[in-house]
């Protein structure tokens, strides 16, 4: 059974144990997921209602893609989880010979470069859901504005925490040519985002 598929506070109790998996990375894309989940609830309590004719359509693409990236998060919260245990297993092979020392290492580095691409996935779906929140608040129901403004908040800590993950990473990782790729790509992604937030949110404020 997926980690996804059991009760709250299975995962609550796995993540507080001194298990190294779920971890921060798993917490980014449950916030990602929450957030995108906000936004179909919106959307859910927007389709067919009086008053919003004119905005169905926008708000059944809305629906979608929000919907589409809620599966795409919870997939990603299964995704790493498995990454890092395969790091962790890397790290237990055996170091005694320097042959051995030489295949831990690249086994190592290789479970490090897929632990960093997962959350790297992670923060490209937050931004996603990031870029849904102004239409749905702009055009969803006005009694669930509130919840446009709470989903820009957790797609945002699942950017920034899906950050420190690849960051940490990339620390260790000795290939410079795509530590410099990767470092570039999560720099391009949380560029504005901070100013995107505070947009949304006072927006939102402005409405209660």
């Amino acid at each position: 059974m997926r980690l996804i598929d059991k009760p709250v506070s299975h995962f609550l109790d796995e993540l507080a144990s001194s298990a190294p998996a779920p971890g921060g990375g798993s917490v980014a894309a449950l916030s990602g997921a929450l957030g995108a989940a906000l936004i179909s609830m919106v959307c859910n309590l927007t389709l067919g209602k009086r008053g919003y004719e004119e905005v169905q359509g926008d708000i059944e693409d809305l629906l979608a893609q929000a919907e589409a990236l809620r599966k795409e998060l919870t997939d990603l919260l299964e995704a790493d989880v498995a990454a890092y245990t395969a790091y962790s297993q890397a790290a237990k092979l055996p170091r005694e010979t320097e042959e051995q020392k030489a295949v831990r290492s690249e086994a190592m580095q290789n479970a490090l470069k897929n632990a960093t691409l997962v959350p790297m996935r992670i923060a490209e779906a937050a931004v996603k859901v990031m870029d849904l929140c102004m239409p749905v608040a702009e055009k969803g129901n006005k009694f669930a504005v509130s919840d446009a403004g709470v989903a820009v908040l957790m797609a945002e800590a699942s950017l920034r925490s899906a950050a420190l993950n690849v960051l940490i990473n990339l620390g260790t990782l000795k290939d410079e040519a795509f530590v410099a790729e990767k470092r570039q790509q999560l720099d391009s992604l949380l560029a504005g985002k901070g100013e995107l937030r505070d947009q949304i949110y006072d927006y939102v404020a402005a409405r209660l």
